[in-house]
């Protein structure tokens, strides 16, 4: 996984404050590959509660990482019990690592 203890870290923080406790965040896709280099950091975030507002939550923690990471591609995905699963949803649960 080529995130640093900071970067865990400040994801947990933030994904933690912005669901209320009620989230955990996954990381996919290229960093979770040690011999890469580069690449966004992607992030699943699985709710146990309705997302009444997925697309404003992603942004959301997207902004707030952005402050505390500086500024780096993050794409964050958004799972509740109210959404719709896509392929990418899958993926990323198959995946993913918790943070």
């Amino acid at each position: 996984m080529r995130l640093t203890e900071h970067e865990r870290q400040a994801i947990r923080e933030v994904v933690r404050d912005l669901t209320d406790g009620r989230g955990r965040a996954l990381l996919f896709g290229s960093r979770l590959d040690d011999v890469s280099a580069g690449g966004d950091i992607d992030l699943y975030v699985e709710c146990v509660e309705t997302v009444e507002h997925p697309a404003r939550l992603a942004a959301s923690i997207g902004a707030s990482l952005e402050v505390h990471l500086g500024e780096q591609r993050i794409d964050v995905l958004i799972g509740a019990p109210n959404l719709r699963r896509l392929p990418v949803h899958e993926v990323a649960r198959r995946q993913g690592v918790a943070l």
